[in-house]
């Protein structure tokens, strides 16, 4: 895992620390925009890029062992980070907050993904009527791509737009796709689903959860929300009016999503 650091890390700040997760699975490095603007902001900030494919398959244990790691590294002293997640990284932020919860700090969880099967598929169906039939053509097309890296970079630069509602921006900065860790990671959390671990796993959890969905996401925020409340004791629900997956770069969202956030941050306990 190598990390970037944002903002000052010095001891007023201990409070105010946050570690943002990317995406993907393993869409290295789309976090950046927001670990600048809460930098700018007075936070300091955490960056990790998740652990690429290797030689052993990468495994949600695998994930959760390398924040690990990193968490305690970032200081015994002070009150562990806020974990702020985005897509995949929210669901990786609770699955570490389940199996550490003495070192997880208060949750954000962006745009989340989903939970069980009913939740994905009203998340396949609102996907797919937005693409119509011509863009469902496409998106098999790109499926077929070979090389697996270029595969997710091309399948995500494409449903951008269908999971937004008015961009400022199409371009994630993405550092690197990693499209084996892609399916991977998410066929390994889709079996765990299936043998019962999450998000039974969540009763343990003893953060602050704050769930911030757009409205426009394709993601089913209410049905995800509902899904988590009944292990999650301490969570907050604010849907983003105009907004889809990627709240910082959009139009009318923009602004809410981060004074939401860092008002959130800097309150929470």
């Amino acid at each position: 895992m190598e990390l970037r650091r944002y903002g000052s890390p010095g001891r007023s700040q201990a409070a105010r620390r946050v570690c943002l997760l990317h995406g993907g699975p393993g869409a290295r490095g789309h976090m950046a925009p927001v670990a600048r603007e809460l930098a700018a902001r007075g936070l300091s900030v955490l960056e990790p890029l998740q652990r690429l494919s290797g030689s052993e398959p990468l495994t949600v244990g695998r994930h959760v062992a390398d924040l690990d790691e990193l968490m305690q590294s970032a200081g015994e002293a002070a009150p562990p980070p806020a974990l702020v997640g985005s897509s995949w990284g929210a669901m990786l932020a609770l699955a570490y907050a389940a199996a550490h919860p003495e070192r997880a700090g208060p949750i954000v969880l962006i745009g989340c993904g989903t939970f069980d099967g009913a939740s994905r598929a009203e998340f396949k169906r609102r996907l797919h009527g937005r693409l119509g039939e011509a863009g469902r053509r496409r998106l098999e097309e790109l499926r077929a791509i070979g090389d697996p890296d270029q595969r997710l970079g091309a399948i995500g630069d494409f449903l951008t737009p269908f999971y937004s509602h008015d961009l400022l921006s199409a371009d994630l900065e993405i550092e690197r796709n990693d499209g084996r860790g892609n399916t991977e990671t998410w066929a390994d959390m889709i079996r765990l689903q299936e043998a019962g671990t999450y998000p039974q796993a969540f009763s343990d959890l003893r953060s602050p959860v704050l769930m911030l969905h757009g409205a426009g996401d394709p993601h089913p925020g209410a049905m995800i929300r509902d899904s988590l409340l009944p292990r999650v004791r301490r969570l907050e629900y604010v849907e983003l009016d105009r907004c889809g997956h990627y709240p910082w770069l959009e139009r009318h969202a923009r602004r809410r999503f981060f004074e939401t956030l860092e008002a959130w941050l800097r309150a929470a306990r």
